[in-house]
Order: C-alpha cells, then structure tokens, then sequence
C-alpha cells in the first residue's frame, strides 16, 4: 500500500471519530468540578444564614431592616443611627439580634421643669408633655401646664411650668374657706376664693409667696387709727476739768438744750379687739445740745496774810446763818458774806457767790478784807474780831 492511501486513511478515520460519539469525561475532569460546585453550594447556605431582618422601631416608627449585623450596636451604625448617653435602646447595645427580632430606640429629651415654685431637670424620652409628665411622676389632674398636654417634644428639649392643685384653708371673718387651686401665689388665691384684703388689714404669711398643700392662712380684720405724739430728747452733761478755776467750782460753759422727737403710735382694733398701742415709728425732729461743764482742779490757797486770824465762821453766821448757798430777798447777796455779784467778780471769782465752795468764799472775802477792811460788812463787821 501507498504512503499516500495511507495517509488518507487515517484522515477518514479522523473524521469519523469527529462525526460519531463523543466519550464521557475522565475522572480527572470530574472531580475539580464537582469541587467547585460543593463551595457554590455551601456558600449560598452560609449567606442565607447570616442575612436577618429584624424590626427597628425609632422614637416610635419602625421599619423592617435586613442586616448581616452581629448585635445591636452594629446594626445602629449601619443604620447610621447616634445615640447618647440619655437615649434608651432596647434591648442593650451589645445584645446579639436573631431573625425576627424588635430593636427600640428612644431618644432622651431635655426637660426643664418648674414644678410647684421648685426648678429642676429630668431627661425623658416622652414625646409629648402629657407622656412626660406621666414619666417624671406629676400628677396633671387639675394642674396648670404652661403648655398643652398634646403638644409635641422635639429632640431640643421643652421648658415646662407646671403647678399642681393644692388644697387650702382661709381663716377669715369667723368662717373657713376651703379651696382647692393652681394658683401662684397666697394673693392670687385670695382672689380666687373671693377674699378681700383691705389696707389695714394681715395676712399671717407673705403674699407673694407660693401657696403650699394643706396650707392654713389666716386674715386678721384691723381697724384703728394712728396717733403721733412730740417726746423731750434728755441732753447729756459733760464734765471737764479746769485748772484755772479753784477746786469745786463748776461752771456751765455750754447749756444743754433737750431734743425732740416725734413717736407715732398705733391704735387698732383686731377682729373686733381693742390692742394696747403699739409704737410703729420714730423720728428725731431736734438733737439735743449736750452740756458742757468746767469742774475746777486748782487748789485753793490755804490762808491770807494779815486776814486768817479773824473769826470768819462767825461773820458767815451772822451774814447768811452758816449756808453758803443762801441768796437775800432780792436776789442781790449770796453766799456765806453775802456778796453781790459785782464784787465777788471783782475778787476773782465766777458767777455768783452761793454757787461756790465755802472755803473759796471764805478765800475772796479773806481778800476783800486786806483791801477794805470790815466796811463791806457794816452790821456784822464787828464779828470778826469777836
């Protein structure tokens, strides 16, 4: 046989094993297939199974959420939902979540609450002031809210005024008066239960101050009338001593003047009872003038020469009786030797004789006698030689 039929037979033969059945796949190529199939497989199955959806309710509104989260805290950031420290999140943040589960975030809002007079502040997670309220434990029933229960409370918060209904008691006019009331004030009340308060009259609290629960407040009834009376001021007297005057003299070198001054006096009746007066004010009209008096301190020279011999005693006897502040009849003599006021001046001293010590008097007629011997003293002159 020829190369060339050769040849073509083995090209016929080519083409009918092309043209007729194939032969299955070998073991080697089964295999690796079969492998990548098993992980397509089990992937899937892995896939399906970390996939959850779960309900998440926020400030409540809630929505279905699908997420491959472990546990809460993952699922808020994926959701890109903050929450603070006074935000509630239920269940916590680092519970696991399952398929099916309900995650709850409420969002804490700033209340600032004046509740009776008393300032305070709470965070709640109410959205509205009724819910609020029921939160932080205030009793609204019969209270002033100085917004609507139904009104809403943003993420920024809400300044509230709330006052309670209290029950009071008036003690007024013989009667009690009770009142239950939301009233600010002890003078709102008042005028709630149609009290009248009349200018003299007193109310045993303060009137501007916040009525309290089981308050008692009574109101005193006062008539009367006010009376001012003037009132003499005493002036005081200062003593201040002299050197240049003899001892025991005083001189008055300033007069006290007495002061005024003017008290005003209550008279009331209360709730039909006369009251002792009672002093509600004081005022000084005139100061007084303090007086001032020069006392002596120089000692009195102990004699006189060519007089000390003489019998003074008894020409003071026969003078003034012995009393060294007696003055005549007319006023005009005084003293122990009754001298006029001319003349004791003359001798050095001051004022008039019957204010001075005996022993000065007895020194400046000691000196009168050296210059003019008995002839002041034309009754009694002898005297002195008895």
């Amino acid at each position: 046989m020829s190369r060339s039929a050769g040849s073509a037979r083995r090209r016929n033969t080519a083409r009918a094993g092309r043209g007729g059945s194939r032969p299955g796949p070998s073991l080697r190529t089964l295999v690796p297939q079969a492998l990548v199939v098993a992980v397509l497989v089990g992937g899937t199955t892995a896939f399906v199974s970390y996939d959850k959806t779960v309900t998440l309710e926020v400030d409540g509104e809630a929505h279905s959420v699908h997420t491959f989260a472990s546990d809460v805290s993952a699922l808020l950031s994926r959701q890109e939902i903050k929450v603070g420290e006074h935000d509630i999140v239920a269940p916590g943040r680092k519970a696991g979540i399952e398929d099916g589960d309900r995650i709850a975030v409420r969002y804490g809002r700033l209340l600032t609450m004046t509740v009776d007079g008393n300032p305070k502040q709470v965070w709640v997670t109410a959205k509205s002031v009724a819910e609020a309220l029921e939160q932080v434990g205030v009793r609204e029933d019969g209270a002033f809210l100085s917004a609507s229960r139904d009104l809403p409370i943003g993420r920024q918060g809400l300044n509230l005024d709330v006052r309670t209904e209290r029950a009071l008691t008036f003690l007024v006019d013989g009667k009690q008066i009770p009142l239950r009331t939301n009233a600010p004030t002890v003078q709102a009340a008042l005028e709630q239960a149609g009290i009248a308060v009349g200018p003299q009259d007193r109310v045993d609290v303060a009137t501007d101050t916040y009525p309290q629960q089981g308050q008692t407040i009574t109101i005193l009834r006062v008539t009367g009338t006010t009376v001012t009376k003037d009132e003499k001021i005493p002036f005081k007297t200062d003593k201040q001593d002299d050197p240049t005057q003899f001892k025991g003299n005083e001189e008055v070198t300033t007069k006290g003047v007495a002061g005024l001054r003017q008290i005003t006096y209550s008279y009331e009746t209360v709730n039909g009872v006369k009251q002792e007066p009672r002093k509600i004010s004081e005022k000084v009209v005139k100061e007084p003038v303090t007086q001032i008096v020069k006392v002596g301190t120089k000692a009195m020279p102990d004699s006189v020469a060519g007089a000390d011999q003489l019998n003074w005693g008894a020409l003071a006897q026969c003078e003034a009786g012995g009393r060294a502040n007696v003055v005549d009849a007319s006023g005009t003599y005084h003293g122990l030797y009754q001298f006029d006021a001319q003349t004791w001046q003359s001798m050095g001293g001051k004022g008039v004789a019957s204010t001075a010590p005996a022993s000065e008097q007895t020194y400046r007629a000691k000196l009168m006698f050296v210059q003019r011997g008995s002839s002041p003293w034309p009754l009694c002159g002898s005297k002195l030689y008895s």
